[in-house]
C-alpha cells in the first residue's frame, strides 16, 4: 500500500467530540450492514487482522480497508471477535426497532395487544443486550432467564397500569398512544442491568489512559450501565413520543380514513426515519470509552483503590477508563 496508513483498531473519528462519535457510530450501524453475508464479513474480518498486522495482500486500497472495518466492526463482538447475531447487531436496530416500534403504536387499544407486543419488544431487546454484552462477565442461563422474565414483566406492568389507572383517570384519549413509551423506558432500567448484573457484582476491569489494566471497579458498570440504559430510552423517545402526537392530529382526516389499512405502514416508515438518525445520535451521546475519577474509587471501593495503588506503583492515574459497552 502507497496510501497513508490507519489505525485500523481506533475509530476515523475524534472520539472526544460529539460529532466524531455519531459518524463513527453512523458508520457501524448503518441498517444495509445487517444484510452482508457471513462469507463478506469473514473475508472483512481476515482483511482487517492482516492489515493491523502489516501483512495485507500487496495492492490493497484504502477504500477496501476501510470497508473491511466498517463490516467487522458492525457485525463481530469486540471482546471475543466472535460473529454476532444478526438481530443483535446495532446495524440491525433500525429495521427491527421500526417494525416492533410501528407495531406498538399502531396496536394500542387493548390490553391483549399491549402485552402481546411488549413481549415482542422484550425479546428483541433480551437479544440485543445479550449480543452486546460484556464477553468477560457471562451469565448463566438462570440469570438471562430472570433478567428477560423481570424485563418482560416490568414492561408489561407499566404498561397495564398506565393504560388502566392513569389514562382512565387523565380523560385524555392521546395518553394511550404513551403506553408503549412508557413500557419501554421502565423494562430498559430492569433489562440492561439485569443482563449485565455480573459486571456489578464481579467488577469491570479498568484501565490507565494508555490501555493497560490496573484493577477493576463496581462503580464503573454501574455508570456505564446508566448511560447505555440512557442512550437506548433516548433512542427510541422521538419515534415513541413525537409520532403519537402526528397521528393523532391527522388519523381523524378524511384522506387517512380512506387509508385505514396503509396506517401501520405510514408508522413504521416514520418510525424508521426517526431510528435512522437516533441510533448513532444516542450511541454518540456519552464517549464509549468512559472515565471514572480516582478519587471517587477511593472513597467508595476502598479495596479495589489498594488494589489499583498496588498495580501502579503508588502512583495512580486521575481518571480510569472503561468501555461503557452499547
Amino acid at each position: 500500500m502507497t496510501e497513508k496508513r490507519i489505525d485500523i483498531t481506533q475509530p476515523l473519528w475524534d472520539q472526544n467530540t460529539f460529532v466524531g462519535r455519531f459518524r463513527h457510530f453512523a458508520f457501524i450501524s448503518n441498517p444495509l450492514l445487517s444484510m452482508a453475508s457471513e462469507k463478506e464479513l469473514y473475508e472483512a474480518k481476515e482483511l482487517y487482522f492482516k492489515y493491523k498486522e502489516g501483512k495485507e495482500p500487496p495492492n490493497t486500497q484504502l477504500s477496501q480497508v476501510v470497508r473491511a472495518k466498517q463490516l467487522y466492526e458492525s457485525a463481530f463482538h469486540p471482546d471475543s471477535g466472535e460473529l454476532q447475531n444478526v438481530f443483535g447487531r446495532m446495524s440491525f436496530q433500525m429495521p427491527g426497532g421500526c417494525l416492533i416500534t410501528g407495531a406498538m403504536l399502531q396496536w394500542y387499544r387493548t390490553a391483549t395487544a399491549v402485552v402481546f407486543w411488549q413481549w415482542v419488544n422484550q425479546s428483541f431487546n433480551a437479544l440485543v443486550n445479550y449480543t452486546n454484552r460484556n464477553a468477560n462477565s457471562p451469565l448463566s442461563t438462570t440469570q438471562m432467564g430472570v433478567a428477560y422474565v423481570s424485563a418482560t414483566s416490568a414492561a408489561m406492568a407499566t404498561a397495564l397500569t398506565f393504560k388502566y389507572g392513569i389514562q382512565k383517570r387523565a380523560k385524555n384519549p392521546i395518553l394511550a398512544r404513551f403506553v408503549p413509551f412508557a413500557a419501554v423506558a421502565a423494562a430498559n432500567w430492569v433489562n440492561i442491568p439485569l443482563m449485565r448484573q455480573n459486571e456489578i457484582v464481579l467488577g469491570l476491569d479498568v484501565t490507565d489512559e494508555n490501555g493497560k489494566i490496573i484493577g477493576k471497579s463496581q462503580l464503573a458498570p454501574v455508570k456505564g450501565i446508566s448511560q447505555v440504559v440512557t442512550s437506548r430510552i433516548i433512542m427510541c423517545a422521538p419515534g415513541m413520543l413525537l409520532l403519537p402526537v402526528i397521528m393523532e392530529k391527522i388519523e381523524p382526516k378524511a384522506w387517512m380514513q380512506r387509508i385505514k389499512w396503509a396506517h401501520i405502514g405510514i408508522q413504521t416508515g416514520i418510525v424508521g426515519m426517526f431510528l435512522t438518525f437516533m441510533v448513532p445520535t444516542a450511541c454518540a451521546i456519552f464517549p464509549q470509552k468512559c472515565k471514572l475519577s480516582i478519587e471517587t474509587i477511593k472513597r467508595f471501593e476502598k479495596d479495589r483503590y489498594e488494589e489499583i495503588l498496588k498495580n501502579t506503583d503508588g502512583k495512580p492515574p486521575e481518571y480510569v477508563y472503561f468501555n461503557k459497552g452499547l
